[in-house]
């Protein structure tokens, strides 16, 4: 046994680096740097004033340069996505409970909530201010209402596309409502509830950006406006690649639950 895993050894260290490399593990980081590379040829070619396109370069050296407000005022925004997101997952998690619960109710309330899911949330941002005043509530309350919706219905579609089949059969079984929806109904909505975290967490950076742009002294949104009034393009820059990593860890998080919640709806994906 040990001569065949010291054969396998050998084997593997004689294969060339390239061939032990994981590509798909390495396929982000070599896509992002291949970006910034691209970026910094495009600005030299191009001879672009940093007040139009700053090169990645002086963007990094901005970050270096305001990482003190940086840093503070990416806790904030972070602070407040997050908090707004947990928000909208409660919420989100029992209204759409609430709609999938019956076809009346489901055929009832989802006009209205298409309605309101229309309406361009930094509208909102003026009313929230004059109710709450500016600050850390109206950022939050943004973020909560633009995340919440996709985690009612997808949560509210899981529950009201329950094969008639198989009502049918529970009922025959002498299973009550109540029992078919907590023992089939809230199990199948689970994977469309976790997979509508991936899209809600992305959507509750946008709310709390657009309210910390109009009505807040803190975060990455007001930090970005008081550097585009002052042309300090590179700063914006850096705030926007700040967002886009807070964005990125944060979907990761949710792809990791997803996967450690609802991998049994999933097996034959994982398993390729």
């Amino acid at each position: 046994m040990s001569t065949i895993v010291e054969k396998t050894a050998t084997l593997s260290a004689r294969k060339p680096l390239i061939d032990r490399i994981n590509w798909v593990r390495a396929a982000p980081w070599l896509y992002t740097l291949a970006m910034f590379a691209a970026w910094e040829l495009l600005v030299l070619a191009l001879d672009m004033p940093p007040t139009i396109l700053p090169s990645p370069t002086r963007v990094f050296q901005a970050i270096l340069q305001y990482w003190s407000p940086i840093w503070k005022n990416s806790l904030q925004t972070l602070y407040t996505t997050t908090l707004g997101f947990i928000l909208a997952v409660v919420a989100g998690l029992g209204i759409g409970l609430f709609i999938g619960w019956s076809k009346t109710i489901y055929a009832g309330l989802y006009p209205l909530m298409i309605g309101f899911n229309a309406i361009p949330k930094v509208a909102l941002v003026p009313i929230l201010v004059i109710w709450f005043g500016i600050g850390t509530v109206p950022a939050v309350l943004t973020a909560f209402l633009i995340s919440f919706f996709p985690i009612v219905v997808n949560v509210a579609t899981g529950l009201a596309t329950i094969e008639p089949e198989t009502e049918d059969v529970l009922r025959a079984l002498g299973a009550k409502k109540m029992d078919i929806m907590l023992k089939v109904g809230v199990p199948r909505s689970m994977p469309y509830f976790f997979g509508s975290l991936k899209i809600a967490i992305t959507l509750a950076f946008v709310g709390s950006v657009v309210s910390e742009t109009v009505a807040s002294n803190y975060g990455l949104g007001n930090m970005m406006s008081s550097a585009q009034s002052q042309f300090n393009v590179p700063l914006v820059f850096a705030g926007l690649l700040m967002l886009a990593i807070e964005g990125i860890a944060m979907y990761a998080l949710m792809a990791w639950l997803e996967r450690r919640m609802t991998g049994w709806a999933h097996r034959s994906t994982m398993t390729n």
